[in-house]
């Protein structure tokens, strides 16, 4: 709402700066400029500012570098104010006009910035409880574009918690994303990838395995929900991570750049109605989703042949 504000303020600004170029030089009684296209010129950079911070308001987190453009020309323009006031007084109008353009959303646009950054690196917002599993399937929803609690009720759902995305072993899940999709349909269940990137960034990594859905959780609060905290020293570089990683290495899954929160642990869940009804919470980084495991004792999905004609 924030963001919609600033676009439709710049684009006012910039309908008035276009329209009536020397309405404000005479209202402060200031020589107009030599010719209107200056202060014009203005008005159409507002403009544009308007139109990306309204973009941008689609989803701040993901387009943090356009809200970051917005912030840098506020700094500047405050900066441009504070050398002027140390030179000499400025008339009030011009003092006034900077704190209503620029002034008043540095505070904002900051704020969003920095939810930006922690959420980008997976931090949860301090002193938050984590949500409940009913107001987290109410909260998320699936890249398909059902709400989590809406998808269970549907099918079980095999929630596999990645690590980031340049993990080994998120690299190996990804390899053997086949097998693990077949293992889920076997058991008449639909398997569902948790990441911690801005909605549709995972595509990237996925590739032409896209097909699964995903759920986007960059503020790891789905993973807070589900039990899976952050790893310290031993669970992410201990003894019991060392044979599995070199396993991993063989296989070519190499070490990717870090995309997502490198302290997050990973885990496997089979999720119905809104309700957890078995838990794999990883105890390292190393331990891989065990979808048989899983379903031990479970029956499997009746198949096409079993139901009688």
């Amino acid at each position: 709402m924030l963001l919609i504000a600033a676009g439709i303020y710049h684009l006012l600004f910039a309908a008035w700066a276009c329209c009536w170029p020397n309405v404000y030089f005479d209202w402060i009684g200031c020589d107009r400029p030599n010719h209107p296209m200056l202060w014009r010129g203005l008005g159409f950079l507002s403009g544009a500012f308007g139109l990306g911070f309204l973009i941008a308001a689609r989803s701040p987190i993901r387009h943090w570098p356009l809200v970051l453009i917005g912030f840098v020309k506020f700094n500047l323009v405050i900066i441009t104010l504070v050398l002027g006031l140390m030179e000499g007084p400025l008339p009030r109008e011009i003092v006034a006009l900077v704190v209503i353009d620029d002034l008043v959303w540095w505070l904002p646009f900051a704020s969003i910035l920095w939810a930006s950054a922690q959420a980008h690196a997976g931090r949860p917002p301090s002193g938050e409880p984590p949500l409940d599993l009913r107001q987290a399937g109410e909260r998320y929803k699936l890249s398909t574009g059902e709400t989590l609690g809406e998808a269970s009720r549907e099918h079980t759902l095999v929630l596999v918690f990645l690590r980031h995305f340049g993990c080994t072993f998120t690299r190996r899940i990804l390899r053997e994303l086949e097998d693990l999709k077949a293992e889920a349909d076997r058991h008449g269940a639909r398997l569902v990838l948790v990441h911690m990137l801005a909605p549709g960034d995972e595509k990237v990594y996925l590739h032409k395995k896209s097909d699964v859905a995903r759920i986007a959780d960059p503020m790891c609060e789905l993973y807070r929900s589900f039990g899976l905290g952050k790893g310290g020293f031993l669970e992410l570089f201990g003894p019991r991570v060392w044979i599995p990683l070199l396993a991993a290495l063989l296989r070519g899954c190499g070490v990717g750049h870090l995309a997502g929160d490198g302290l997050q642990l990973p885990g496997a869940f089979l999720f119905r109605d809104g309700e957890i009804v078995r838990a794999q919470r990883a105890r390292t980084q190393a331990d891989l989703p065990d979808l048989p495991g899983l379903f031990k004792g479970l029956p499997d999905a009746p198949s096409a042949e079993s139901v009688p004609a």
